[in-house]
């Protein structure tokens, strides 16, 4: 059986990476998904791919969400995923003393900002069935400092808390809108790949990223899609204000490596 059958799902950041994964999942489960994006060009071909329907979406401007509750003023499951690291246009300085405000604000523009207007719309378009599913992607960055990334992990740290905000005012009013975070660590997706290299090089430097992950290895986007799936389905109708963290077991401790 389809675990989201009947379910219309919105998903913001779906051109690539992890938001790509959930949208085929999601789709394989018997939902009808909208795809959205900012980046016109490369969501129409994913919409293509995925046969689904897509709407252009900046997370950070109000009017586009406007638009879209103007267009699709009731949803099932919204997933917040669409962010940005803040290393987009190359190197520049992100630690606590050196980043600029600009960049600060940028960061928190898309993941902050973008994740509460999606959690507004969410809220205000299931609650007249009075049910739904709301899904943010935080990161394991949320959940412990990274001095080089000072804006991204306060960013990701502030949705997750933001998540369980609404998840407790939506359960204050009765209704039966949940809301959790997802923490992936190191996802192998696009985003990665001007950090890995070619040939030797790749090898040498995902296994230098990973040495204190006791997988050992990075994660896949569709597993992270998979506990999108759960959360989204009525199977998790009593999970709410909760974070599901993808990580490796990195947050675990340390393990030694098998025959050490």
């Amino acid at each position: 059986m389809h675990r989201l059958s009947e379910k219309f799902c919105v998903i913001t950041g779906a051109a690539r990476g992890i938001g790509k994964a959930i949208a085929q999942a999601f789709i394989q489960e018997g939902a009808t998904v909208l795809l959205t994006d900012y980046d016109a060009e490369e969501l129409a071909k994913v919409g293509q791919e995925l046969d689904s329907a897509t709407f252009v979406l900046d997370v950070k401007e109000e009017a586009d969400w406007d638009r879209l509750a103007d267009l699709h003023p009731t949803a099932d499951v919204v997933v917040n995923n669409a962010g940005i690291t803040g290393f987009e246009k190359g190197p520049a300085p992100h630690d606590p003393e050196n980043a600029s405000l600009e960049d600060w604000r940028d960061v928190h523009r898309v993941n902050l900002d973008g994740t509460f207007m999606g959690c507004r719309y969410a809220i205000r378009a299931m609650k007249e069935k009075g049910a739904g599913s709301v899904i943010n992607i935080s990161s394991r960055s949320g959940m412990v400092g990274i001095p080089g990334a000072a804006a991204y992990a306060s960013s990701k740290a502030a949705i997750r808390n933001h998540s369980k905000s609404v998840a407790l005012y939506c359960a204050q009013l009765g209704w039966d809108i949940r809301c959790n975070s997802i923490h992936p660590a190191a996802i192998m997706t696009p985003m990665w790949e001007p950090m890995l290299g070619d040939g030797e090089q790749r090898e040498a430097a995902i296994e230098a990223l990973v040495k204190d992950t006791p997988l050992r290895r990075f994660g896949e986007a569709d597993e992270v899609a998979s506990v999108a799936v759960l959360l989204a389905s009525d199977e998790a109708r009593y999970i709410t204000g909760a974070e599901m963290t993808i990580d490796g077991g990195i947050l675990a401790g340390s393990a030694a490596a098998p025959g050490s």
